[in-house]
């Protein structure tokens, strides 16, 4: 028979992969854009390199002989791989050839990386628990630096005094995305990798929504140019 907490754990986790999915297919109307107008133009890749390469370590982390019982970390993970895949295949497509070339680079490099650590810790870590604990951390890295990515935007904001460059519903997602995945960890089995990293992703995304709902009735310095409109900044998850 089910536990309540086991319930609750699968239910709540349920709750953060529908999310999840949510920040995952979040790019798309950019990369329709960049298929409409055969260009990737000013857009960069490195927010995607860096999902990709955060998203793989999470489903080797879920994996039954790294931490068992984490299916729901993998499932939604591995869709994240797929997103990421589709978008990085989309911007090699309409880049430029010095773009191409440092897409492959870097993805080749990620490659790289992510199949040293997966060796390393198959045949010189033993154990689940200390396998745990090594890929946990490493995916801590990850996706602390995914979360916290948006500081550069939230400081435009502060700078501009405008929340053009801070979509709201994107802020809300990465709120709910973090407060959801701590819930998760906290419930029995308690998992102290997932909870960091998404615990600072719940106060990054509270701070997102401070400042939208300080500045959204601002009307920031760039606002007023209708002739020459500022072109969107891209938003790294």
């Amino acid at each position: 028979m089910v536990s309540a907490a086991a319930l609750a754990r699968n239910v709540v986790g349920i709750i953060g992969n529908v999310i999840s999915f949510g920040l995952f297919f979040s790019p798309a109307p950019t990369f329709y854009g960049i298929i409409k107008k055969k260009s990737v133009e000013e857009f960069k890749a490195d927010p995607y390199i860096a999902t990709l390469l955060n998203c793989a370590f999470w489903v080797f982390y879920g994996m039954p002989f790294v931490h068992p019982n984490s299916l729901l970390v993998v499932t939604i993970n591995g869709v994240g791989l797929v997103f990421e895949f589709v978008y990085l295949a989309i911007y090699y497509i309409y880049a430029t050839s010095q773009k191409r070339k440092k897409l492959l680079l870097f993805v080749l490099g990620e490659a790289i990386f992510f199949a040293a650590i997966a060796l390393i810790t198959m045949l010189a870590v033993h154990g689940t628990r200390k396998r745990s604990l090594v890929v946990g951390i490493l995916c801590d890295i990850f996706n602390i630096m995914m979360y916290v990515s948006p500081l550069t935007i939230m400081a435009k904001v502060i700078k501009t005094k405008s929340v053009k460059y801070m979509p709201f519903w994107l802020s809300v997602a990465n709120f709910l995305n973090g407060c959801c995945w701590t819930t998760y960890a906290l419930i029995h089995p308690f998992d102290i990798y997932v909870l960091i990293s998404n615990g600072i992703g719940a106060i990054s995304g509270l701070i997102q929504l401070i400042l939208y709902a300080c500045y959204y009735s601002c009307k920031g310095e760039n606002d007023d140019d209708e002739k020459h409109p500022a072109k969107p900044a891209e938003i790294e998850l």
